[in-house]
């Protein structure tokens, strides 16, 4: 007697392939796509796509978002179990179903403008929920290793490999350089998330410097050491020049993120390192740090991944706006699947494939806007999750 078990098949919908949009149906079966059919469909009990689009789920390899419930206004610390469960609803609903969480390791526990271990303690926060089944979707850990900080060493020797540890970034935010080359910019964001005078800020500035001369070297030596101990994905962040990108070649970066020149941005295409730029970015013309513009980088043909970076919801607006400039969903949606998957060494996802994991966004598409209608993982409605199981006898079809 064949065993009886729950399915869901979605029908009608157009499949946002690799390379290709094809009307068809999915039946998505113990987690996985188990088939993929292009006629026609009506089937009892299905769940009829009525032509919405049906695409990978969103994978975000860098996000601030958990840093932002944690700390939801300057200074109010929220309990840690509670600002989780609310990041993970809140990327459940943008689409985003595999998330590796932007943590920084590398405090400054000394001075007045202090920065705080956390780590640590968030990534035993995320294991507990996860192995406690209370996490919507897929979470990994993005260290983010800051370079002028007093206590990287013993923040990063505290992982291991049990931590779902799967990308460090090397963080360099001296003044002056990279990401705030334009001092004024980093003046006015400094000063009005810290609430700092002027001579507050050139105190703070003072004490980055200085940190930099102190322990940079020593600090990017032992973040990529550490990477490749936690077999973590090696990535450079901010880099201005081509040089910047020549060592991180050498030192092995598979992702630049954010790169704030066309020369860093060509630079890293020449060496083969995936370009990631924010979405909030690209969605407002421009960067809020006053560096080069993802929209222009997406016109040269410079950008490989998005980032929806502290605003969840702009991924998905962003393939909406890449398909209408590049005039081809499929290119513009690989920017926040199967790019990302692939940049990250996640194989098992990323794409509408038999066997692929069965993480999936149904959407439709308005004149100047999207609506995310529906989000599975592992074929498991996580949002909006109005699904008929329908049963059918294992080997088989539906269709």
């Amino acid at each position: 007697m064949n065993a009886i078990l729950p399915e869901t098949v979605l029908i009608n919908g157009q499949l946002v392939l690799e390379n290709e949009v094809v009307r068809g149906n999915l039946v998505l079966r113990d987690g996985v796509i188990a088939e993929i059919d292009t006629s026609p469909s009506r089937i009892a009990n299905a769940h009829d796509c009525e032509g919405s689009y049906i695409a990978p789920g969103l994978i975000e390899l860098h996000t601030d978002n958990l840093e932002r419930h944690l700390e939801p206004r300057p200074g109010v610390a929220w309990p840690d179990e509670a600002a989780a469960i609310a990041h993970d609803a809140e990327l459940a609903g943008c689409g985003i179903t595999t998330v590796f969480d932007a943590m920084r390791v590398g405090s400054i526990p000394s001075g007045t403008s202090r920065y705080d271990a956390y780590a640590r303690r968030m990534v035993d926060v995320m294991l507990s929920l996860k192995a406690e089944d209370r996490l919507k979707i897929s979470h990994f850990i993005h260290l983010r290793a800051e370079v002028c900080s007093e206590t990287l060493a013993e923040e990063l020797a505290a992982f291991g490999p049990d931590d779902r540890i799967g990308i460090v970034s090397l963080m360099d935010h001296t003044p002056g350089q990279r990401q705030f080359r334009d001092i004024n910019k980093l003046k006015a964001y400094v000063t009005g998330k810290k609430n700092l005078d002027d001579a507050g800020f050139q105190a703070h500035v003072k004490m980055l410097m200085d940190l930099r001369n102190r322990n940079g070297d020593m600090h990017e030596t032992l973040t990529c050491t550490e990477a490749e101990r936690l077999c973590a994905v090696l990535a450079s962040h901010d880099d201005t020049t081509e040089e910047h990108v020549q060592t991180s070649a050498l030192r092995g970066v598979k992702v630049a993120e954010f790169p704030t020149t066309v020369e860093a941005a060509a630079a890293c295409r020449k060496h083969g390192i995936a370009i990631m730029m924010g979405a909030p970015n690209l969605i407002r013309g421009g960067s809020h740090s006053g560096n080069v513009s993802a929209l222009e980088l997406a016109e040269l043909d410079l950008l490989d991944i998005v980032s929806s970076d502290y605003v969840p919801a702009a991924l998905f607006q962003s393939v909406l706006l890449l398909a209408e400039l590049w005039g081809d969903l499929p290119k513009a949606m690989r920017t926040v699947t199967s790019k990302p998957a692939k940049a990250a060494g996640l194989t098992d996802r990323g794409q509408i494939a038999i066997g692929k994991r069965a993480d999936l966004t149904v959407f439709r598409k308005t004149e100047n806007f999207g609506h995310m209608q529906m989000v599975l993982c592992r074929g498991k409605g996580i949002f909006s999750p109005k699904l008929q199981p329908y049963k059918i006898n294992i080997g088989q079809s539906v269709f």
